[in-house]
């Protein structure tokens, strides 16, 4: 069966804040020495896996040129661009109809753009164990992720039985405090949830037609639509039209033959400036420093310079960010909480630094 991909490239990226804006957001930044970014290195994984001709972006419409730019070797037919944010759910739903129409059934991998993956060749080999789990009836999977410590910060699936190299489903959980992830991690029965998933397109259109029968509907009118003169009419109306709604709670909360794979490959959801000491080589005393920085006495910092000299004095566990226009200091203890500055900029609107 023909083995498409899915890349989900519509977020904001918002704790990576002053680098990632609303006009070129993390998926679209360069984060790790080689220079290459985060969308680059997702579809450049997939060499072994799915073709060029085979890769969808799905994308908010302000990002169609920049994702063009950056992956030339993808059909421009196959940038999706979605007219307005509508969480996940709508978002395979548009891209699975697509696919649709170009090839009757296909199986879909669904991933985030803006991950790291450490070892290519073990995640290489969970997603054909993947692959060959979804191709059996209406099965739908998702990668998991052994957990190494207890995050509170991911949402955690807690499997079952085993069912060749796949485990069945008992439930999804969201991100839970310390005290519950320490029983996760010690109970051997819970993965991280990825975000990333496997399915053929007939088994996830079937539930969407299930659980969310009105994007069904429309997603159809517009995979129909797909490639005719009507397209953008169609798109934008439709579109524009459901609910905003993640694939998780949408879906995976409520279908049957939910299977994961456990997964072990080095995954990194890159999800605040915290993780660039993990992505990155650091100093002797833990620092990791971009740009023309001088750091004296300076330990567990990031420093992420722009066009002038940042000089660090006596920091600890700092982030640090220069751009043009933004300077942002910020405990280790808080990067969850950038967003809250995008949030005040936006009350003040300031519209132009968000």
């Amino acid at each position: 069966m023909k083995i498409t991909a899915v890349i989900m490239a519509g977020g904001r990226g918002e704790r990576f804040w002053p680098k990632s804006r609303n006009n070129c957001p993390k998926q679209f930044l360069s984060l790790t020495a080689d220079k290459e970014t985060m969308i680059q290195k997702t579809v450049k994984r997939l060499g072994k896996i799915v073709e060029p001709e085979d890769v969808f972006v799905v994308t908010n419409a302000a990002y169609r040129e920049i994702v063009e730019t950056q992956l030339p070797q993808i059909p421009k037919e196959n940038i999706l661009s979605e007219p307005c944010a509508r969480n996940t759910a709508p978002c395979i739903a548009y891209a699975a109809a697509v696919i649709k129409k170009k090839y009757d059934d296909a199986v879909m991998l669904v991933l985030p753009s803006d991950h790291l993956i450490g070892y290519v060749n073990i995640y290489h080999r969970a997603l054909r164990k993947a692959i060959a789990a979804a191709e059996e009836g209406q099965n739908l999977v998702t990668i998991g992720i052994t957990p190494t410590y207890p995050e509170t910060g991911y949402g955690y699936i807690n499997f079952g039985d085993e069912k060749g190299d796949a485990f069945e489903v008992e439930r999804f959980v969201e991100k839970p405090d310390l005290a519950t992830a320490k029983k996760y991690l010690a109970s051997g029965d819970y993965l991280w949830n990825s975000g990333m998933f496997v399915w053929k397109v007939s088994s996830i259109m079937a539930n969407i037609q299930k659980f969310m029968p009105e994007v069904y509907d429309g997603a159809s009118r517009i995979g129909e639509s797909f490639g005719t003169d009507d397209f953008e009419e169609v798109l934008i109306r439709e579109f524009e039209a459901f609910p905003s709604e993640s694939i998780d709670f949408g879906i995976m909360e409520k279908a049957e033959n939910i299977y994961t794979i456990p997964g072990s490959f080095g995954w990194d959801d890159v999800g605040s400036w915290l993780a660039m000491e993990r992505i990155n080589e650091t100093d002797d005393d833990k620092n990791y420093i971009e740009g023309d920085v001088i750091a004296v006495d300076s330990k567990r910092t990031t420093i992420c310079g722009g066009k002038r000299l940042i000089a660090a004095v006596g920091t600890r566990d700092l982030i640090i960010v220069d751009t043009d226009d933004v300077l942002l200091v910020c405990s280790k203890n808080s990067t969850q909480d950038v967003k809250k500055v995008i949030s005040k900029l936006k009350g003040q609107e300031r519209f132009e630094l968000v």
